[in-house]
């Protein structure tokens, strides 16, 4: 027979109502009494229904997490290990707040913002982090508008960003520390592959490259500029191209690790040295970055930071609705590995 609140009660010896407050951590409990009925829960092996209690207190004390399209996209949902290193992030803030997490599924702009909408319209969430930002984005206007908390892993837009609640890196700043780093090892001709043009992570990183390279009088020709999916397979054909060009860049600058190691991979293929005909650099400095052909230099970005920080600001707005919006940057190094050195060819 299954332990009750009423067992519990009689066994510490309290009121009934006592257990449902200490279950509900009610300030007006001591913490002698708490600890006391705490300690007869665990012996009797009594684990509250937080979901009745939940129901109860109009919550569900569960977070939704929105991924972007192109991490799922031919079922590639976690091709890029930086959507696993987020979510145990997020997990393990909501696990010590005892939050669960609701994952959409949808495959399409629509599939997305109809998931959104359930999970807002039909109760499923108490809040919800997006896991990317780009322009003109739906599910954005959608939450703004219902004044659902929300918060998002990535810059907002520059029209909305003082009214959104949102966790990044100075991606902008970065890219520009970056950029300087291949010009100090003598590099002017750097090629960009990026993400989707719209993707405000892809914007930012962008201008700070462009910026750096005009700084010092360097001009970038248009097709050193490339834009792909954050896939293995993204950067081949950006490769191809690149090396196609009467003047091929020395340097490559890649906004993902897992879009870098195709791009290694492509120029291996191709017979292109790296790092002694070309250089690459990327950013997130996921697992297997230190374990590439040869050791990737890339951008240590905090994943797992960035997810526990929009699962703390999402609870927050969510227990304290009257919280203002919050821009919380988290810091970022550049890891120098082996495929950058000082320029030696002929150029």
């Amino acid at each position: 027979m299954a332990i009750t609140i009423k067992d519990i009660a009689r066994e510490a010896k309290v009121a009934p109502s006592t257990v449902s407050r200490v279950i509900a951590d009610n300030p007006k409990i001591t913490e002698k009494t708490k600890k006391k009925v705490r300690k007869v829960m665990e012996q009797m092996g009594y684990y509250p229904n937080f979901h009745a209690r939940n129901l109860a207190n109009r919550a569900t004390k569960s977070i939704g997490i929105v991924m972007p399209i192109s991490a799922r996209k031919g079922n590639n949902t976690f091709q890029n290990p930086f959507f696993q290193d987020v979510i145990k992030g997020i997990s393990s803030f909501a696990h010590s707040e005892d939050y669960s997490l609701y994952i959409t599924t949808g495959e399409t702009d629509e599939e997305i913002y109809s998931d959104v909408m359930k999970m807002v319209k039909g109760k499923r969430v108490d809040g919800i982090i997006l896991l990317y930002s780009r322009e003109s984005d739906p599910v954005l206007e959608f939450l703004t508008d219902n004044s659902f908390p929300f918060v998002l892993v990535g810059k907002p837009p520059e029209d909305v960003r003082k009214n959104i609640t949102y966790v990044d890196n100075d991606n902008y700043a970065v890219s520009r520390e970056l950029t300087q780093f291949l010009l100090s090892l003598g590099h002017e001709r750097i090629a960009f592959i990026g993400g989707h043009e719209k993707l405000i992570v892809t914007k930012n990183r962008l201008a700070g490259f462009l910026d750096t390279l005009a700084l010092s009088k360097i001009s970038v020709p248009a097709e050193y500029v490339k834009h792909t999916d954050f896939i293995m397979d993204g950067g081949k054909k950006s490769i191809s191209e690149l090396l196609a060009l009467k003047v091929p860049p020395t340097a490559i600058f890649v906004t993902d690790d897992v879009l870098a190691l195709g791009i290694l991979n492509a120029l291996h293929e191709k017979g292109i040295s790296v790092p002694d005909e070309m250089n690459v650099v990327s950013f997130n400095n996921l697992f297997f970055s230190e374990f590439t052909s040869p050791p990737l230099t890339t951008v240590e970005v905090n994943i797992y930071q960035l997810g526990y920080e929009a699962a703390r600001s999402v609870v927050e707005l969510i227990e304290e609705r009257g919280n203002s919006p919050k821009c919380i940057t988290v810091p970022t190094e550049i890891v120098v590995r082996k495929t950058t050195e000082p320029l030696m060819i002929k150029i």
